[in-house]
């Protein structure tokens, strides 16, 4: 097979086009090209209205040998890569212990399924529900007020990115080719075969939820074993004289305990009580920079116009997506994160009398508004003014803080603290809505959000607000909503490991994913989940 890549098209190309330009750059006759499939569909929105579509093509040619050498030197015509992922190890068949997973998010949904289809039958282990009892719980704040702390946005089968857009592209590095493996595995479970080959591909809240369905059943049927409501209180630490330490199992809520020297610690970045216990135990970790700020929400209309002028509402494209950031005088950047066309923002607290809000779009994107977090990078140095212990836990000092107004400011009965861009701007608080109707469940209480965060994120997102609508006509518009707050872009803290994915000071605990500060999103969670899979099996095989 041989690879072309950047093979231009019209976004409206004939159905014949793609087979018309493989043999027009290849020189190709009748009988030269056998089969042309999609690799990758991108697409180039630089100059509105004439819109083309960028593909990756894998060629099946006569004479493959032939025309490598004719095209010699030519970067865009290549030999088709080997993507297809191959296990590291297989189990012994004389297993002693059974490695343990804690958390069922995408990391360690995607460490679980590694470890079960290596043969090594993990214990997974999850605080919250499963996804269809999550849901329930998830939907009685959205529509009653009522937070269930251990079964909600955060907490369940699925991990936070089940309530989400379902984005599955990321810019991590990915020579192994675990990404390909992960949407591999998603179209298994039932995703759209699209993702394979689309430069964004989305899946959207309500297919997620059956896909992870189908992933737990692999997960059983191969010999593993999932228990939900199971949260993990305690860790299990051997100190040897010379100071190593060691991990012997974890202690559940229940007071049980399961004896392991392999556990794989993917718990998400809201599992505050966690980072806690392990600090207590004295596990290595250090604070982290993240973001806070608001969510901003204006019609999606605008939003593709912007974008794709009058191509805008083509099938192909969808709704439009952005990506922003301002470098403010004050020295903070200011950035658009988790962008979701056509979706909602949704309530995301886990811990009682406090609000946060997260962006969710379902697969077909066609709801009104568009909504995305605006939020400011804070550095460990700011946390200072909410703890000033020096403690590496200080970030969650602060997000609880801004956690707890927010919910004060929105009446402290769950509504989130809203507010007008162009109120907001201006400095005075918004008294009604106008033509964007917020879509955050249970409700929006306008206010004036110059209280919800520090001066210095005020200060720099007001002055972003106009600078974005350079770029993207409307955005600064006064009747778009801004809704506080976000808080939950990342973890506050890293958990430090080696080049061996352990622990740095507590052997045969493997931090993992975006709860340990390595990953971001659905995609490189995942690829973090089976990394760490890979080196606990190598680990456990070395060992025996």
């Amino acid at each position: 097979m041989i690879r072309l890549t950047d093979i231009k098209l019209p976004l409206d190309h004939a159905e014949g086009a793609i087979e018309a330009a493989v043999r027009a750059k290849l020189g190709l006759g009748k009988d030269g090209l056998r089969n042309v499939s999609v690799f990758r569909r991108g697409y180039d929105a630089r100059k509105r209205g004439h819109i083309q579509l960028i593909y990756t093509l894998d060629v099946d040619v006569a004479d493959e040998a032939g025309l490598l050498k004719r095209h010699a030197g030519d970067k865009h015509v290549q030999p088709t890569p080997d993507t297809s992922y191959r296990f590291v190890a297989q189990a012994p068949t004389d297993l002693k212990q059974r490695p343990i997973v804690i958390g069922l998010g995408p990391c360690g949904l995607f460490a679980g399924l590694l470890l079960a289809q290596m043969g090594y039958r993990p214990i997974i282990l999850d605080r919250g529900k499963a996804v269809r009892e999550r849901t329930a719980d998830t939907w009685g704040l959205w529509r009653k007020r009522q937070l269930e702390p251990e079964s909600n946005v955060q907490f369940g089968e699925g991990g936070a990115g089940t309530f989400s857009d379902g984005k599955l592209h990321s810019q991590i590095s990915d020579p192994h080719h675990h990404g390909r493996k992960v949407l591999t595995e998603f179209v298994k479970a039932g995703a759209p075969e699209e993702i394979l080959y689309v430069s964004k591909p989305h899946i959207g809240t309500f297919r997620l939820v059956t896909m992870v369905e189908a992933m737990r059943e692999t997960i059983e049927a191969l010999g593993g074993e999932i228990r939900f409501t199971q949260r993990v209180d305690d860790v299990l630490v051997d100190t040897a004289p010379d100071g190593t330490r060691q991990l012997r199992g974890v202690v559940l809520a229940s007071g049980e305990q399961l004896l392991s020297e392999h556990v794989v610690l993917a718990v998400g970045h809201s599992a505050r009580d966690t980072f806690f216990m392990l600090h207590d135990r004295g596990v290595y970790m250090e604070a982290k920079p993240f973001s806070i700020g608001f969510r901003v929400e204006h019609p999606q209309s605008i939003i593709d116009q912007a974008r794709f002028g009058p191509q805008a509402g083509h099938p192909i494209l969808g709704a439009a997506d952005y990506k922003l950031v301002h470098h403010c005088k004050n020295g903070r950047s200011v950035y658009s994160f988790c962008m979701c066309p056509g979706g909602t923002v949704v309530a995301a607290a886990s811990e009682p009398e406090r609000v946060v809000t997260n962006g969710m779009s379902q697969y077909s994107r066609n709801e009104r508004n568009a909504n995305a977090a605006v939020v400011v990078g804070i550095e460990p140095s700011d946390f200072a003014a909410f703890d000033d212990s020096g403690s590496p836990l200080a970030g969650i000092a602060l997000q609880r803080a801004l956690e707890s107004r927010a919910y004060e400011l929105g009446g402290r009965d769950y509504s989130a603290p809203g507010q007008l861009v162009g109120d907001f701007i201006k400095g005075c608080p918004s008294a009604e809505f106008g033509t964007v109707q917020p879509s955050y469940k249970p409700g929006v209480h306008l206010t004036d959000l110059a209280a919800a965060l520090p001066d210095y994120a005020i200060e720099a997102i007001r002055e972003a607000l106009p600078a974005f609508d350079r770029q993207i006509k409307g955005y600064a518009m006064h009747d778009a909503v801004l809704t506080g707050v976000e808080t939950r872009t990342s973890s506050p803290v890293r958990i430090r490991r080696g080049e061996d994915y352990q622990s740095l000071n507590t052997r045969g605990l493997y931090p993992a994913g975006e709860g340990a500060g390595y990953a971001g999103g659905i995609l490189s969670a995942a690829v973090d989940g089976i990394r760490v899979a890979e080196a606990v099996a190598l680990a456990i095989n070395a060992s025996r």
